[in-house]
């Protein structure tokens, strides 16, 4: 039997995804900074094998899943460097592009547990089996429940398993979101394409019997036996199918709070607002409560229909005009922005350079950047700080937990002029 050819390493550091990485610059899921660990090398990355000295900060990770699935990478650090670690991403991308601001201290935003996960289902050994991928794989790992996410969701595994019999039992490979909403699951399944009338007939009896809120196939709905609401109070509102939503209800809260701090501070007072990247109007719902006019732009027709539905059947709100518009290509201009008294972004991973430039090149005076990328989010700021923005402060907000995954917030102000040998590119 061959031996497997294994190395002693120290970690110096822990990257951005939770790998320690040793001196050398080789990643090593699972060993901590300080440690002396034993490595089989690969070609880019290491297999940990054991644990020669451990460090202080190591604990027991609580899932059974941990270190098979690829979801979580750090459920084995203490939480003290765990917050340091996270705040430390931000820190990092905002240094590397040579931005200086106030960084705030991390916001535990996990709430109760995340309110949404997409399940692979996939047909192992004759049967239909629901679980998450291995890290940095296809491979899928079974699991009966995900214990990061809110109790609701901890039956999603079989649910997702139940509804892919009609469907060939995962013999072409499913993917299932599950939301849990105040009125029951909310599943949309992707990947199988259009259905004939029977099998809708029979996902239609077993979401009766599943006890479904709504069930969807790439966002067609099959039936909607109870409205999936979500939000509280003014924000309340029901997403589209498979709609983006914020992970935890905690983090669009803490999110929420982040935005309207600084409107609330602000003189003059704040009266209209453009809410871009708005999804389903968390924000745009909440500020229209607090008597803000708001000018709401989104790129799927979907969520700003449910936005419009939220705010008809609302009360008390100021204006929201909500509009479908792909902000990537069809950037709101000048005379458009210099209507506001503020902006709030929002856009997905990728950022919002071109509308960014845009607003760079306003007179609004509050800006306010919400991102799920600090690298993206360092991207837009730079551009903005380059047209007389000053970047007041920066709050990371941890809702993806245990996870390289870190969201924040950015207040901008716009300054007299811009700063000293500072040009703004033009868009090409």
């Amino acid at each position: 039997m061959t031996e497997i050819a294994t190395e002693t390493l120290t970690i110096a550091r822990l990257g951005a995804r939770g790998d320690g990485i040793a001196a050398d610059g080789l990643p090593v899921p699972g060993a901590l900074p300080g440690e002396r660990v034993r490595v089989q090398r690969g070609e880019r990355i290491g297999t940990l094998i054991s644990v020669e000295e451990a460090s202080p900060d190591r604990i027991a990770p609580f899932c059974p899943y941990f270190s098979a699935c690829g979801g979580c990478a750090v459920q084995h650090l203490a939480a003290e460097p765990y917050g340091e670690w996270k705040r430390g991403i931000v820190a990092h991308a905002l240094s590397q592009a040579r931005i200086e601001t106030e960084l705030m201290p991390l916001v535990d935003a996990r709430g109760e547990g995340r309110r949404r996960i997409t399940l692979h289902v996939r047909e192992i050994e004759g049967r239909a089996k629901a679980g998450l991928m291995a890290a940095r794989s296809h491979a899928l790992v079974p699991i009966d429940h995900c214990p990061i996410t809110v109790p609701g969701l901890h039956r999603a595994p079989a649910v997702a398993e139940a509804l892919a019999a009609p469907l060939g039992h995962g013999r072409k490979p499913l993917d299932v979101a599950a939301t849990a909403t105040a009125m029951g699951l909310d599943i949309d399944i992707r990947g199988h394409g259009t259905v004939s009338e029977g099998v809708r007939g029979v996902l239609t009896r077993l979401a009766g019997e599943l006890d479904l809120a709504r069930l969807s196939i790439h966002g067609d709905i099959v039936v909607e036996r109870r409205p999936p609401a979500v939000g509280e109070g003014p924000a309340r509102r029901l997403p589209p199918p498979g709609g983006f939503l914020q992970a935890t209800e905690a983090g669009e809260a803490a999110l929420t709070a982040l935005v309207l701090e600084p409107m609330a501070q602000a003189k003059p007072k704040v009266k209209r607002v453009a809410d871009l990247f708005c999804g389903s109007g968390p924000f745009a719902l909440t500020l229209a409560a607090g008597g803000r006019d708001v000018a709401a732009a989104e790129g799927e027709p979907a969520a700003i229909t449910a936005l419009t539905r939220a705010y008809r059947a609302g009360a008390g709100f100021a204006r929201i005009t909500a509009e479908a518009r792909d902000l990537f290509r069809r950037p709101l201009l000048g005379p458009e922005l210099d209507a506001q008294d503020a902006v709030v972004f929002d856009p997905p991973r990728a950022g919002a350079e071109a509308q960014v430039r845009r607003i760079a090149e306003s007179k609004v005076p509050l800006v306010i950047g919400v991102a799920c990328d600090p690298g993206t989010f360092a991207r837009d700021a730079a551009i903005l700080i380059a047209g007389g923005y000053r970047l007041e402060r920066v709050t990371p907000v941890d809702q993806f937990a245990w996870s390289g995954h870190v969201e924040l917030v950015g207040v901008f102000r716009k300054e007299a002029r811009p700063p000293a040998g500072r040009t703004l590119r033009r868009p090409r």
